[in-house]
């Protein structure tokens, strides 16, 4: 839990509440607490890792605790996504992707999923049946991108096969592009001075690989609204477009994944109506959806190749544990 510095607490709590609030803060954040401070260049920041008082930011005073640190030097479409909304406008977007979330909603672009593990398998049997050996955080790498682009981009790659499909190259791109360090040392040291001064700096290859980004989600919304109900894909992207607004969000439970037919369309809009008056009516843009499908790229991407490739080099060296899990999983698909 990252906060701001030690003497700032919410301004909009009454002052009994904001005072009583900053000593709490200040106490636990006190140099013998479980808390930890460090600094980044000038900035001061806590790390708290007290339970107690996580649950208090948490749970207790979420409300005041909402918005994020947005970085100076962050662009389109990360300005456009959950990280760097504020205050209403988060609230209103993150109501509106909360049920994209739910279990039910998830099982649907299950389908999407197993298409990429079916990939993933076809490729490691490949190495198994040769025994040679192998990059198996490139398989990851390919696994994870296929799923992203597929769940969140409505784009079906098959990165291992095309490593030089557009997406795939400027997925790359994105997490190869870095700042020297020098200039970073500079930025982090002297942030008045160089923000402004990169700012101004041209970008060329930072502003291609977004603008591609940017273009490819907003082509498929295009193509989606043009598409009848029962072609659209029951992706991420696609949820995203029905809880634009209330008016044209057509419920999960009036969907029939069986055939891909939209039942109840009628009942659902009259149902939309009445839960929530017109006046209540919240929509997203267009770049804020570009901005929640991009999130969910640098959030599912590397992560997931990371976790996974750690995981497999641990069961790799540790055999005893390897075979507990593979009767588990054996035990579990004989149950189910």
């Amino acid at each position: 839990m990252t906060g701001e510095k030690v003497d700032t607490c919410p301004q909009e709590l009454m002052e009994p509440q904001r005072t009583r609030l900053c000593n709490v803060m200040r106490a636990t954040l006190a140099p013998t607490s479980i808390g930890d401070r460090y600094y980044i260049g000038r900035q001061m920041y806590m790390v708290i890792s007290e339970p107690e008082m996580i649950k208090h930011i948490l749970v207790d005073n979420f409300g005041n605790f909402t918005n994020r640190m947005i970085p100076r030097l962050v662009s389109k479409p990360i300005t456009d996504s959950l990280l760097c909304l504020h205050d209403e406008r988060w609230k209103n977007v993150r109501h509106l992707l909360t049920p994209t979330f739910g279990p039910a909603k998830i099982k649907e672009m299950t389908p999407l999923i197993n298409q990429a593990c079916d990939i993933l398998l076809s490729n490691l049997k490949v190495y198994a049946d040769s025994g040679s050996a192998f990059d198996i955080q490139r398989n990851y790498g390919c696994f994870t991108l296929d799923i992203v682009a597929s769940v969140a981009f409505g784009t079906h790659v098959d990165s291992w096969k095309n490593p030089h499909d557009p997406f795939v190259k400027n997925t790359r791109r994105f997490f190869e592009l870095s700042i020297s360090r020098p200039l970073l040392i500079l930025t982090v040291a002297f942030p008045f001075i160089m923000v402004p001064l990169l700012r101004v700096l041209p970008k060329k290859q930072h502003d291609e690989v977004n603008g591609f980004f940017i273009k490819a989600v907003k082509n498929m919304i295009a193509l989606r609204e043009q598409q009848d109900t029962h072609e659209r894909r029951r992706d991420f992207l696609q949820l995203i477009l029905d809880a634009r607004s209330s008016a044209n969000d057509i419920s999960m439970e009036h969907f029939d994944t069986g055939n891909q037919t939209d039942v109840g369309v009628q009942e659902s809009e009259t149902a939309a109506g009445q839960a929530l008056p017109k006046k209540d009516c919240k929509t997203l843009s267009d770049d804020e959806i570009v901005g929640q499908t991009f999130l969910f790229l640098i959030a599912g991407y590397e992560t997931t190749n990371s976790t996974l490739s750690f995981a497999t080099y641990l069961l790799a060296t540790n055999p005893k544990c390897q075979e507990k899990l593979l009767q588990e999983v054996d035990e579990f698909f004989a149950k189910h």
